[in-house]
């Protein structure tokens, strides 16, 4: 990587941090506020619907190509950590955390899409292998706050709140300091409000996105639901010893990996092909995850696990690279936030799904249902 590339990816992993933060300290909400174990998903959504409204308002506004990317990055993670540090204050009640969860969600809107824009404005040739970095550094910050909830475990939990904080203000600094506005930056003059509908017409735009939209309806609730899995197994099995907050990260972080290897490959295949293989292996997963999460060896269930975590997301950029690749370049910006848009709300959709079926549904069979959006996803690929 180069130092812009380099930079990009620090400030995006710096914010993104700020994603799973309130996941990563659901135990003692839960327990503080005497909850059931269902708002995991509650909060979860939360931040999701934020970020879909957030994209929304992006988009419709055009503000990542009417405005200097570098300073939407920056006011929004400012913004974004400010009310993430909210929920970590004494006397918060249910309602105030979903709110200040929603309000963190809509600012990452001007984060993690912005970050991709930005990357887009510097890099035409090799973009895929740039947003393989750039998503890499996603997955990672969205699994740091376990990592950081492991080594904080003899401190107050909101240090994991103080810290994600503290990173992104620092990220939203690095971005506007040290990258400037990208040599191919086409600046938009007008609103124009008729993008989130004219961007469709292209049907290779269209295919991508949909096999993004299939991607996303299960990548998030395996995220949201890593720590429920290894806590099941754990309950199941109560004589094996398992670190759920370090496993939780490290298997969600295992993912960084898999998206900066999927971006190099994209350099020497189709991105295209490299998308579908990724989203087969991850359809898969979803079916085989039942017998995986019955059966006594931990280790077996680790190794499945850390191969789901890899391969649920390798596709990730790579179908940003598509979408990015086959929209219009006056309006790439607002093209990838209306895709990001439409898929976070697919993933409160599927995380709620999972939540319901759950008082229906054994816990081992739950996960199978995920495999429903790979198989969309994967229809609309081959349809192209």
């Amino acid at each position: 990587m180069n130092k812009t590339l380099t930079t990009i990816v620090i400030s995006q992993f710096f914010c993104t941090s700020l994603w799973f933060a309130g996941n990563a300290i659901m135990p003692e909400i839960i327990s503080n506020l005497q909850l059931e174990n269902s708002f995991l998903a509650h909060i979860t959504s939360a931040i999701q619907f934020g970020f879909i409204t957030g994209t929304l308002t992006f988009a419709v506004l055009t503000i990542s190509d009417r405005f200097s990317p570098s300073l939407v990055f920056l006011v929004s993670a400012i913004l974004a950590g400010i009310f993430n540090i909210v929920i970590s204050f004494e006397g918060i009640n249910i309602l105030s955390i979903l709110i200040f969860r929603f309000l963190t969600g809509f600012f990452l809107a001007g984060i993690y899409p912005i970050g991709m824009k930005i990357a887009s404005d510097y890099y035409q040739k090799g973009l895929g292998k740039s947003l393989g970095f750039l998503v890499g550094a996603l997955v990672l910050g969205t699994a740091f706050p376990y990592l950081l909830k492991n080594y904080t475990t003899n401190f107050p939990y909101q240090y994991v709140i103080y810290g994600t904080s503290i990173l992104s203000f620092l990220g939203g600094t690095i971005m506007y300091v040290f990258v400037p506005d990208g040599p191919y930056r086409k600046v938009g003059q007008q609103l124009q409000f008729n993008t989130f509908f004219t961007v469709f017409k292209n049907k290779k735009f269209q295919a991508a996105a949909f096999g993004y939209f299939g991607h996303m309806w299960e990548l998030y609730a395996f995220w949201a639901f890593v720590p429920v899995m290894l806590k099941f197994y754990k309950n199941q099995f109560p004589d094996i010893d398992l670190n759920i907050s370090l496993f939780s990260f490290l298997i969600i972080a295992s993912g960084s990996v898999a998206c900066v290897l999927s971006g190099q490959f994209s350099e020497r295949f189709k991105p295209k092909n490299i998308a579908t293989f990724a989203l087969s292996a991850s359809c898969i997963c979803c079916l085989l995850s039942p017998l995986f999460l019955s059966q006594s060896s931990v280790n077996f269930l680790l190794i499945f696990l850390f191969f789901w975590g890899m391969v649920v997301v390798a596709d990730s950029p790579l179908f940003s690279t598509l979408v990015a690749q086959n929209a219009p370049e006056a309006s790439r910006g607002t093209s990838l936030t209306i895709v990001n848009c439409i898929g976070f709300a697919i993933t409160i959709i599927s995380i709620q799904f999972i939540n319901v079926i759950s008082n229906h549904v054994q816990a081992e069979y739950l996960y199978a249902f995920l495999a429903i959006g790979p198989v969309v996803g994967l229809v609309a690929l081959f349809q192209d």
